[in-house]
């Protein structure tokens, strides 16, 4: 529990903050919104796009859990006195069903100052907030996967940890399947807090 102006509040855990996450997901796509000229579906819209949906979402749902929480560019999300938040979408395919290029590089590009989730783990660390730090993955997989997400999120984990020292909490992994769109049928929305850098000796 925490205290603010008086008020005791229960702090938001990694955990919830995942489930929130897909919970509002799952919510917003069965209204089958549709994204540009993309097909139906909540699959096909763009990072800061679901980053804004979600956000309204769960500020429209749970005003009291998120009543402090701001959408901004730098973190994505900042509830303060508890997370910052960076965002990173993972779609192995198209709205037209054709596999992306490049798709993977949003997780394992292995360098400071990119906008993969390593450059902004980094980048989170180097923040001089408070705040716990926390990369959430969106990911997308047909039903049954016909390109599984396992292997780019364990290759993520082990860039991190191993290459660039970047000590990560255990993976918080959660997973709604039935969306409306022909391609992008399943999401998972995965979490690390981001913890230290570790420093060799």
């Amino acid at each position: 529990m925490g205290v603010e102006g008086g008020r005791r509040f229960r702090l938001i855990s990694l955990n919830q903050l995942v489930e929130d996450i897909a919970d509002a997901l799952s919510a917003i796509d069965a209204k089958k919104p549709a994204f540009k000229q993309f097909q139906p579906g909540i699959g096909p819209y763009s990072e800061n796009e679901i980053s804004r949906l979600v956000f309204a979402r769960l500020m429209e749902t749970m005003p009291v859990r998120y009543e402090s929480a701001r959408s901004q560019r730098t973190p994505d999300w900042l509830i303060p006195g508890e997370w910052m938040i960076e965002f990173k979408i993972l779609r192995p395919f198209g709205d037209n069903g054709r596999e992306a290029e490049h798709w993977s590089q949003n997780l394992l590009h292995p360098y400071r100052g990119n906008t993969s989730t390593i450059g902004d783990a980094l980048k989170l660390l180097d923040s001089s907030r408070s705040e716990k730090k926390a990369i959430i993955v969106i990911g997308y997989e047909h039903e049954p996967a016909q390109i599984e997400l396992e292997p780019c999120f364990r290759g993520f984990e082990i860039l991190a940890n191993e290459l660039m020292r970047i000590n990560l909490s255990a993976r918080v992994e959660v997973r709604r399947n039935r969306l409306v769109h022909p391609v992008h049928q399943v999401v998972v929305v995965c979490g690390w807090q981001v913890l230290e850098i570790n420093h060799p000796d």
